[in-house]
């Protein structure tokens, strides 16, 4: 017996509708695996950002939707960073190689530093200097301090204004070691110990290089410890 078939119209139109949904289906698999590769990789990244993090992954690019891939790797741009409206990047690694960009807002909400009062250079951070406030990390820079152990103690390197995010870079280490203190000066060497004074002639932070003057008149550089001391090795 035999069965007649579609008349050759109806087959053309039935495999443009077959070739149609084959793209179509490619499309939406290519589209779920990118967005699956962005969001493992955002939620392994964020893991470590002082605050809750979130973020909305922008309109992905239509030819990438479109293009087959077996295996994607999410990265982050040079110059791009996991804060605020940010770029990731996706690279195809298979059947062919190619790259994508895509938008990205990542919200961290968390705590951190403001300034209570005008901070002077030179001067000691204290608890009555700062307050902690609550907000969106992602608007602000990405060395802003969100602990207060990080700055009480700090000397603030350059004046800031009273309610002022605070940031790291404006503060540094105190100095263990002051220019014109007088120090104490460790000398020491295979199976020896010398102990001798001397003035300060710069300030330094512990670990800092320090330069003192002897008695003597000579100046020798060691490394500045807490308690005034310079290390002197030989």
């Amino acid at each position: 017996m035999r069965i007649p078939q579609a008349p050759k119209p109806r087959r053309q139109l039935l495999c443009l509708l077959l070739v149609l949904l084959a793209t179509f289906s490619a499309g939406v698999l290519a589209q779920a695996s990118l967005s699956a590769a962005l969001d493992q990789y955002l939620r392994v990244q964020t893991q470590g950002l002082p605050g809750k993090a979130s973020y909305t992954v922008g309109r992905l690019d239509q030819q990438a939707q479109a293009a087959p891939c077996n295996a994607f790797e999410p990265f982050l741009p040079q110059g791009s960073r996991l804060w605020g409206r940010t770029t990731i990047g996706v690279r195809c690694l298979a059947p062919s190689a190619w790259t994508v960009y895509v938008p990205v807002q990542i919200k961290v909400a968390g705590n951190y530093l403001v300034t209570a009062r005008q901070l002077r250079p030179g001067q000691i951070v204290s608890a009555a200097d700062v307050f902690t406030q609550n907000g969106d990390l992602g608007t602000l820079p990405a060395n802003v301090v969100t602990e207060t152990a990080q700055a009480i103690g700090m000397t603030v390197r350059n004046g800031v204004a009273a309610g002022q995010p605070l940031r790291s870079d404006l503060l540094t280490a105190p100095w263990v070691v002051q220019q014109g203190q007088s120090v104490k000066l460790l000398s020491s060497g295979a199976g020896f110990t010398v102990s001798n004074e001397g003035k300060a002639l710069n300030n330094a932070t512990d670990g800092q290089i320090a330069q003192v003057r002897t008695s003597s008149g000579q100046v020798v550089s060691g490394v500045a410890r807490p308690g005034g001391i310079v290390e002197v090795a030989y």
